[in-house]
């Protein structure tokens, strides 16, 4: 795969699609930082991986990926300011 997106990845995924069918759609900011992997934020937080992957799959925010029409492979790109959002509301005081 070279360095431009492969549109028969990416043809089933509505945050990347919207990206590539309307570059105007792009958010310059969350673009520009770092994203996290669902592996990364397990360690950080010191969850498992499935934990991880329930929490950020539906939150706003987070590009998915995926690869294969039966969805065998997915991978989720979580921009840091998401992940802040998350953190922040999976540790507010009740």
């Amino acid at each position: 795969m070279g360095t431009s997106l492969d549109h028969k990845l990416v043809q089933n995924t509505f945050h990347l699609r919207t990206i590539v069918d309307d570059p105007s759609a792009i958010d310059t900011e969350r673009f520009a930082e770092k994203h996290f992997r669902i592996g990364e934020l397990a360690e950080r937080w010191g969850l498992g991986r499935e934990t991880i992957r329930k929490i950020v799959k539906d939150e706003p925010g987070v590009i998915l990926i995926q690869q294969g029409r039966k969805k065998a492979h997915t991978t989720y790109s979580v921009p840091e300011s998401v992940a802040r959002r998350i953190h922040t509301r999976l540790t507010r005081v009740a």
